[in-house]
């Protein structure tokens, strides 16, 4: 039975469940039960501490899980990403006062506080920078008003509560993090469970991403239509009833189907129609 590791609580938890859902897993009826079993896919699924996920799969106590890179690479864990899901995507930056810091290279004999002491102190010894790092759980914001760093390393999304605090943001992105299934360094890729759970979840990535595209189009028109939709491989096309007009299917990006139904339009094509893609395999 495969055992899998999901985000108990917190912005992963959420997406993650629902992500595994749509996968066709069994998840959990209330947020206080911890271990679930899907005996019809042959998986344990354990709910845990996102930041306790990483360290657990690198023990060997369970196959693969479900947390952030960030968490991942803060834990020093022997567990290595396998899928990016594509949720709970943030960036990592250095913030302190304005006109205090101008460069990466000014770090150097400062104090850092941070909620993320791995990731900032291995990014600090990529770029031989000698700073000390201060690990604070939260609100890391204040501890440049209250003296206890000169500049601060978190999550930022819109800037808002860094500039609420009177903060400015300083250099390039220390990392880019999102959702990541993870597994122990090492362990074979190609074990037959954890291959079918990656396409599962690919399926889903790629069911969110793409609409299932029909139309008709005049012959005539054919090559160009099937340019604006060439699908994944290429289009299913048919012949319809009336002589000189075919059927055409095929996938394409949800983002940008709209516009590629006006292109069609254009060029004479009718009937078009787009569905949602709820499962597929590639």
């Amino acid at each position: 039975m495969l055992r899998i590791a999901v985000p108990n609580k917190g912005s992963l938890s959420g997406p993650a469940a629902e992500m595994l859902h749509e996968a066709g897993y069994q998840q959990r009826r209330e947020s206080k039960e911890l271990r679930i079993v899907d005996p019809e896919n042959d998986v344990e699924f354990f709910y845990l501490r996102p930041r306790d996920i990483a360290i657990y799969v690198a023990s060997g106590q369970l196959d693969i899980g479900i947390t952030g890179r960030d968490l991942l690479i803060d834990s020093g864990a022997d567990a290595e990403e396998i899928l990016p899901l594509g949720f709970a995507r943030s960036t990592f930056r250095y913030a302190a006062k304005p006109g205090t810091i101008g460069a990466l290279a000014d770090l150097t004999g400062r104090t850092v506080a941070t909620s993320y002491e791995g990731i900032v102190a291995g990014h600090l010894a990529d770029n031989s920078i000698d700073a000390s790092v201060v690990h604070l759980d939260g609100a890391v914001e204040t501890a440049i008003q209250l003296g206890v760093a000169q500049v601060i390393a978190d999550v930022v999304e819109t800037g808002t509560s860094l500039r609420n605090a009177g903060l400015e943001v300083v250099g390039e992105p220390i990392m880019k993090s999102e959702a990541v299934v993870i597994r122990r360094t090492g362990t074979d890729g190609e074990e037959p469970k954890v291959q079918q759970f990656l396409r599962r979840l690919q399926g889903v990535l790629v069911a969110r991403t793409y609409v299932m595209m029909d139309y008709d189009c005049r012959v005539e028109q054919l090559e160009k239509a099937v340019a604006l939709t060439p699908g994944l491989e290429s289009p299913t096309v048919s012949p319809l009833h009336n002589e000189g007009w075919v059927a055409v299917r095929a996938m394409v990006p949800a983002k940008e189907a709209q516009r590629i139904m006006d292109d069609l339009y254009d060029l004479g094509a009718r009937a078009i129609l787009t569905t949602a893609i709820h499962a597929c395999r590639l």
